[in-house]
C-alpha cells in the first residue's frame, strides 16, 4: 500500500506534523527536515555544481528553521519554501516517511 499523508501542518514554531493514510502520526522537527534538505546543493553536489564556497557566513539561522511556504508537488511530494529563501528541495512521500521514523512515531 503507498502511503500519503492526509494531514501536514506546522504543530509548533520548532515541528510539522504528518497524519498518513494508514493513522500513523510523524512529528518531524524543523531543523531535521532543513538540515536534510534533498536537493542537489545540500546534498553534497555543491562541488559540482560551483567552484567556490560563499565567503560570508549565513547570517539568519533562526530563518533558516521557519516555514515561509510549502506547495504541493503532484501526488507524491511537497516544495518547502524557507525562511532563508531556499526552496529546491523537493520532499517525497516516502522521504518524509523516513525523516519522521527516524524521529519516532506513533498509531492513533
Amino acid at each position: 500500500m503507498p502511503y500519503y499523508p492526509v494531514q501536514i501542518k506546522q504543530s509548533s514554531a520548532t515541528d510539522l506534523f504528518i497524519r498518513w493514510n494508514d493513522g500513523l502520526e510523524s512529528t518531524i522537527p524543523l531543523e531535521l527536515l532543513r538540515d536534510e534538505c534533498p536537493c542537489a546543493g545540500c546534498k553534497g553536489e555543491t562541488l559540482l555544481l560551483h567552484e567556490h564556497k560563499p565567503i560570508l557566513p549565513i547570517l539568519d539561522h533562526e530563518g533558516k528553521y521557519a516555514i515561509k511556504g510549502m506547495d504541493q508537488v503532484g501526488n507524491y511530494a511537497v516544495q518547502v519554501t524557507w525562511g532563508d529563501g531556499h526552496n529546491t528541495g523537493i520532499y517525497t512521500w516516502e522521504y518524509l516517511r523516513t525523516l519522521g521514523t527516524r524521529r519516532g512515531t506513533s498509531a492513533s
